[in-house]
């Protein structure tokens, strides 16, 4: 009765027989080991099955093979392309510099408060540094950059009685979306040279949001 059951379910034929019939010798490891497949595994639990093991055989043998195939398909950790979300991480951490760096050259200008124009300096050589080494990194990687900004004129005339207000507030808010975006890449990004960058350039970022946010009125 035993073999008649091991060669229907060998042969893909599901055997009716009670679930809680299961018999799996203690201690043993049915699942496939370094070098073995599916079909080996599959051929150990017919061979050490009961009678009334037969029907639940055919499903563990599917979930074996599966898990089988998942471990075959899965990718070498650190191997193979690029994440689409560092490269997006690229792209966001560029422009957002370039339109700090471009907003906080045309306020130097127009600021009133001397410590706003301190900080605005800050911006610019702080961003600047910070593009060029995730420039090198992208470029390194041959990663995509977005293409370069056109150079919008200096403002001309004289600023609005509320030009500082509303500037700090806007790079406040520009700094709080860079912040959540490198803390992120820092967290989650796949590269470890992009990780590295974002780790070590947020403080800055902190340091930028900390000094804006001190100022704003």
């Amino acid at each position: 009765m035993i073999r008649i059951a091991q060669s229907l379910v060998l042969a893909g034929i599901a055997v009716t027989a009670p679930v809680w019939a299961v018999s799996v010798p203690e201690n043993t490891n049915v699942q496939p080991q370094n070098g073995e497949t599916a079909t080996a595994s599959s051929q150990y639990i017919a061979a050490n099955m009961t009678a009334g093991s037969a029907s639940l055989v055919p499903l563990m043998a599917i979930e074996m093979e599966a898990n089988h195939a998942a471990a075959v398909d899965a990718p070498a950790e650190g191997g193979g392309g690029k994440s689409v979300d560092d490269i997006a991480f690229v792209r966001q951490a560029t422009e957002s510099s370039r339109k700090e760096i471009q907003s906080a050259r045309d306020a130097l200008l127009q600021l009133k408060n001397p410590e706003l124009i301190r900080v605005a300096e800050m911006l610019v050589n702080d961003h600047s540094g910070a593009n060029q080494r995730l420039s090198k990194i992208a470029e390194a990687k041959q990663w995509p950059l977005p293409a370069p900004q056109t150079q919008s004129a200096p403002p001309s005339g004289t600023a609005s009685s509320d030009f500082d207000a509303k500037w700090t507030a806007e790079m406040i808010a520009g700094h709080e979306r860079s912040v959540e975006l490198y803390h992120a890449e820092a967290q989650g990004g796949e590269d470890k040279d992009l990780r590295k960058y974002a780790s070590e350039t947020l403080p800055t970022i902190e340091r930028h949001l900390a000094e804006l946010r001190r100022l704003q009125k």
